[in-house]
């Protein structure tokens, strides 16, 4: 949600692939500024002259910065020209580590689009942390958390779903457990040695906030549960806490963290655990 008094601009995002990296980099130069919001305009695939004739018109219609990641050398000059002509500001985000890699390795790049999203076994890598992620997520075939590469756990509400689909698209099988008050976890979890078991835990107010909206969404009334009570959702948390602190899980406060914040998180640990296992 833009600040309220915030200025907006146009913001061009050219790119001859799927335009994600031009997103991000975007996105997080712009979350800088809380001032200051774009008005983003993206345009994937343009590895034509027809496809950026019509970009070159959107620009033009509606001046503002223009970023891009385009390899054609034809295509930048075009690009570039206009952004001359009409006084635009324009930069190529991968030019100059383009230009970095190229100075250090001492070879041309190979100018191939979408080079990243090659179906390589990276990718289908990918694809299977996704597939497992999703059959145990929510405590599903409990009896298989063997074969994760991380399992998390903690009470409602503490975003093991996002972060489990987050891990997984970074190739990291991940299964997620819910403690709930009353049900003991699964005795499979407790036996575990090969995965990462990290437990995620919030404040009791931040639990709480985040269960009201949750009911609120779904037109729910359930006022005089222990769902969303304080007392019982401290008392959650401290239970979790304690279970972690028996088998010497680590524990990730998610309280103020974004799901990128906690998934870099727990891939360091990741990291430190598989180079013990090295060594």
């Amino acid at each position: 949600m833009p600040h309220r008094n915030a200025s907006f601009f146009h913001l061009h995002l050219v790119s001859d692939s799927t335009g994600e990296t031009l997103i991000t980099v975007a996105r997080a130069a712009c979350a800088q500024y809380v001032n200051a919001a774009p008005v983003e305009h993206v345009y994937p695939a343009v590895r034509t002259n027809k496809q950026l004739d019509r970009v070159l018109n959107e620009i033009e219609a509606s001046p503002g910065m223009i970023l891009y990641t385009l390899l054609d050398d034809a295509l930048i000059e075009r690009l570039e020209a206009k952004c001359r002509e009409l006084s635009l500001p324009c930069l190529s985000i991968l030019g100059p580590v383009l230009g970095l890699f190229r100075s250090y390795l001492g070879a041309e790049t190979t100018h191939k689009v979408g080079a990243q999203h090659i179906l390589n076994a990276e990718y289908f890598k990918r694809i299977d942390a996704l597939n497992y992620t999703m059959m145990h997520d929510d405590g599903q075939l409990a009896d298989d958390l063997e074969n994760a590469d991380v399992i998390l756990v903690g009470v409602s509400r503490t975003s093991k779903t996002p972060t489990s689909i987050y891990l997984a698209n970074r190739g990291v099988k991940t299964a997620n457990i819910p403690l709930v008050p009353g049900m003991p976890p699964p005795v499979a979890l407790e036996e575990v040695r090969r995965p990462l078991v990290v437990g995620l835990f919030a404040s009791p107010e931040r639990i709480v906030q985040i269960r009201q909206n949750r009911l609120l969404g779904l037109n729910a009334h359930r006022d005089d549960d222990q769902y969303i009570d304080r007392q019982a959702v401290a008392e959650e948390i401290a239970f979790s806490r304690r279970l972690c602190g028996k088998h010497d899980w680590p524990l990730i406060d998610v309280t103020r963290r974004s799901i990128e914040e906690t998934a870099a998180a727990i891939m360091s640990l990741l990291a430190d655990r598989r180079r013990q296992v090295a060594e």
